[in-house]
This record gives C-alpha cells, structure tokens and sequence, in this order.
C-alpha cells in the first residue's frame, strides 16, 4: 500500500513539475455557474454561482485563491473566499480541489446550523484554446460542526470560466 501511495505522489508531483509552464501563463477568471442543490437530501433546489479567481501572479505558493456568492431559488445565499490547486492533467484538463469560508443566510431554504460554513470540493474542466474552462464541480458545505444541527450539502454544478481580461477587450 505504501509503494503504491508513494507511486502515486511522485506522479502527481511529475504532472505539476511538468505543467509549471501553463501555469504560469494562467489568468484571472471570471467563473459563472449553475446547477443542483442540495443534491443529496430532501430540499433540492436551483443554485447558481459567480466567482473570481486570483491570477498566476496572486497565487499562494500553488494555490489559486478565489471569492465567490452563491445563491438558491430558496433564497439561501453564501459568501465566501478560498484557494484551489489547479492540476494540469495535460494541456486541456485542469483538476481544481478546494477549500474555501464563508458566510452563509438560508433565506427559505436549509438551514445548516450556523452562519459560518466551509466548504470543499473539485472542479474538472476543460481548457479552450482561448483559455476559458467549462467544467462541472461538486462541493460540500459543512458547519464542521461549529454548532448543531450539522446537515451539510452537495452541489453539483456546470461551470463557465472566461479569462477576466477578455470582458473587457474588443
């Protein structure tokens, strides 16, 4: 078990060591996206997201650091701030695991138990020539349980990440 586990980091660290060049060349994104809710119990709903992510020259050590709002058709709502790894599985494929804090109003929809939520999760999205991403994520919130009740969720979503400066050029 330990070979293989020790297989595998080296691999992972080959695959980062091999893409530092694209990394590098990473911009900030302007990331929108929309899905399901509460995917896992009784009170699903809409979700939708914007988001937007640190450029290369922001990140923290490897990390991408992000801030983001969500929202549901139930009116919950959470604010929120982060950092994902962004690994490169060729020139196409990025893997983004993530952890991130915030804020969080359950309006009409679930309550999950505190104000203060965190949440985890992992993007796979592909990379266009023009460096945009369109991906599907999936994140659990938690109150790690900071306070009772402790009910957590999951999201899936699809997302749409457009280089930030393209907004704003011709």
């Amino acid at each position: 078990m330990r070979r293989y586990l020790s297989s595998a980091i080296v691999a992972i660290g080959a695959v980062i060591a091999m893409e530092n060049a694209v990394w590098a060349e990473e911009p900030a994104f302007l990331s929108v996206g929309a899905g399901i809710y509460d995917v896992n119990d009784s009170e699903t709903t809409a979700e939708s997201r914007i988001e937007y992510r640190f450029s290369e020259a922001n990140k923290l050590w490897h990390f991408t650091p992000f801030v983001g709002m969500m929202a549901t058709a139930e009116g919950a709502t959470y604010g929120y701030g982060g950092i994902g790894l962004e690994i490169f599985l060729g020139n196409r494929w990025i893997l983004t695991p993530n952890l991130g804090v915030g804020l969080y109003g359950n309006g009409e929809g679930k309550d999950l138990g505190s104000s203060v939520e965190f949440r985890s999760g992992a993007e796979l999205a592909y990379r266009f020539e023009d460096r945009s991403r369109l991906g599907l994520t999936f994140n659990h919130i938690s109150n790690a349980g900071l306070d009772e009740p402790n009910p957590g969720t999951e999201s899936v979503l699809l997302v749409y990440s457009m280089p930030f400066d393209k907004l704003f050029s011709d």
